[in-house]
């Protein structure tokens, strides 16, 4: 089938269905980019900036941090080391609640997503249920194995085009959505892995400088 055909077959849903594909497509693009930027380099930049801190490089560690703020994990890190003469409790808090603030931006687009995976089949199958509505409206009892029931069949064929281009648009959401999903997941464990180590790195450096404080009198 042509693709004016297409359209001309799936009746009006048609329409709104090619724009919920033109944005699905837009919005994978720009999580991929994201998802893209953050996998090439986050784990390299993390190891440095833990190496650095575990040796009491701790100037080299922020300005390695300061110079990757494109990077969620990079602000987290900052938003907890940034603090002065914080507690270990304070520090941890810090860094759990830059986190939760990085949620937002891990899980851009995913209502989007879920919104079209649900929409797009129920406007494919209302497109159907027009298309035959509009079929059957013209089918004459009187006229059986005419010229108008022969109409009637090819309506229903093409009417059938609305509901495949609503599933097409919605597996190809939901693939992409369920991918997005999951390296959201994995950037979760892995901030909760190094946010970990560098809290016990920080709760060792606080409980030395605690020992080494001798108090005048």
């Amino acid at each position: 089938m042509e693709i004016s055909n297409l359209f001309t077959a799936g009746g009006v849903v048609i329409w709104p269905l090619l724009g919920f594909s033109l944005l699905t497509v837009a919005l994978i693009i720009e999580r991929i980019s994201f998802w893209v930027k953050i996998t090439n380099r986050q784990n390299k930049v993390v190891r440095e900036v833990l190496q650095l801190y575990r040796l009491d490089n701790v100037v080299s560690a922020l300005d390695k941090l300061q110079k990757n703020t494109d990077l969620p994990i990079a602000r987290i890190f900052l938003a907890a080391l940034e603090l002065e003469e914080a507690t270990p409790e304070e520090f941890r808090l810090a860094l759990e609640s830059q986190a939760q603030g990085e949620i937002p931006l891990l899980k851009r687009f995913q209502n989007i997503f879920e919104t079209i995976i649900g929409l797009a089949p129920l406007l494919g199958l209302l497109g159907t249920v027009l298309g035959l509505i509009t079929s059957f409206a013209s089918l004459n009892i009187g006229d059986v194995g005419g010229s108008k029931t022969t109409g009637v069949t090819s309506g229903i064929s093409e009417a059938l085009v609305s509901t495949a281009s609503g599933l097409v648009v919605a597996i190809f959401t939901l693939v992409f959505a369920n991918t997005f999903r999951g390296l959201y997941q994995r950037q979760i464990a892995w901030i909760q892995e190094y946010g970990g180590q560098l809290e016990l790195l920080y709760r060792r450096r606080y409980e030395r400088r605690d020992k080494s404080y001798v108090p005048t009198k």
